[in-house]
């Protein structure tokens, strides 16, 4: 009892009792029944999910960034799934794209920098800053919509990709053209280089094994005649027939410049395919990777 008394002992005193009783005090058989003992805390979330699973926490899953525009309305447990292939220019195709760009940016006021809300007019007198800040990033080529997944079908979703597109062979993916597109709501248009001709084949095809691994979940599949492309900037509502004509306009110059129309409409840039990849939320997962 001495033992049961004494752990409870700086518990009793740690309250305010110096107006009490002294002889209640100083019994040695103070009363304990309203002492609460302590909510356990919850477990932590690592040991709800196993170490090997391709499941992950809801910290890790957070909807997209707040410079992007979901065509689909935010509900908790759904986690944005998007399929792609990653694309870094190098430094001499970001100089060349760089100037194109500065010279639509000038001509086209409200362009602005993709997955962030920087102006390019901001920076259009500067071509470094235009190819550092504008181009400097990883661009994607999508494979499949952006649509919202439930947490049960993330492993189920993954694994399938990694099965349809595990035996991938390096080719060259031809940036043949710049081109302009609208989202499906029409609230965005984007300048955008688009793939015609080298890499569209084997791109289709990545398309329809994303495709297929969409359909088994009831998810809705890729644009029927499908434009793979990068997009570096986009304005507010669709302003697609006036962004056409400054780029058109600027297309031809530009192919004056660098030495007649085939330099406009052979290619923009070229770089070799390396993996495809997907994004649930912010977390992403590599699907196939090629040695560098």
């Amino acid at each position: 009892m001495d033992a049961l008394i004494a752990s409870y002992g700086d518990s009793s005193s740690s309250s305010s009792s110096d107006d009490e009783d002294s002889s209640a005090s100083n019994s040695p058989f103070q009363p304990i029944l309203n002492l609460q003992p302590s909510p356990l805390p919850p477990p932590p979330l690592s040991l709800l999910t196993p170490p090997n699973s391709l499941f992950c926490t809801p910290d890790n899953l957070q909807m997209g960034q707040s410079s992007r525009v979901r065509s689909f309305p935010h509900v908790e447990g759904n986690y944005a799934l998007h399929v792609y292939i990653p694309v870094h220019l190098s430094q001499p195709a970001r100089k060349e794209a760089a100037h194109f760009l500065q010279k639509v940016s000038f001509n086209f006021p409200g362009l602005h920098v993709v997955d962030a809300d920087i102006a390019l007019e901001n920076l259009h007198t500067d071509g470094q800053k235009v190819a550092d800040i504008a181009l400097g990033r990883e661009f994607h080529i999508s494979l499949g919509r952006t649509v919202p997944i439930r947490v049960h079908q993330i492993d189920s979703v993954v694994a399938m990709l990694r099965q349809k597109l595990q035996s991938q062979k390096r080719y060259w993916i031809d940036f043949s053209n710049w081109e302009v597109f609208v989202n499906d709501e029409g609230t965005r248009t984007f300048l955008s280089i688009e793939v015609k001709t080298g890499g569209l084949p084997e791109i289709t095809k990545q398309i329809q094994a994303v495709n297929e691994v969409y359909r088994l979940h009831n998810l809705p599949e890729f644009y029927k005649d499908p434009r793979p492309h990068i997009s570096v900037a986009w304005a507010s509502g669709d302003v697609s027939d006036a962004l056409k004509r400054v780029v058109g306009e600027e297309a031809k110059k530009h192919a004056t410049t660098f030495g007649g129309s085939s330099a406009i409409t052979k290619r923009v840039f070229t770089i070799k395919f390396s993996g495809v990849e997907c994004k649930i939320g912010n977390k992403p997962y590599k699907i196939c990777k090629l040695p560098d």
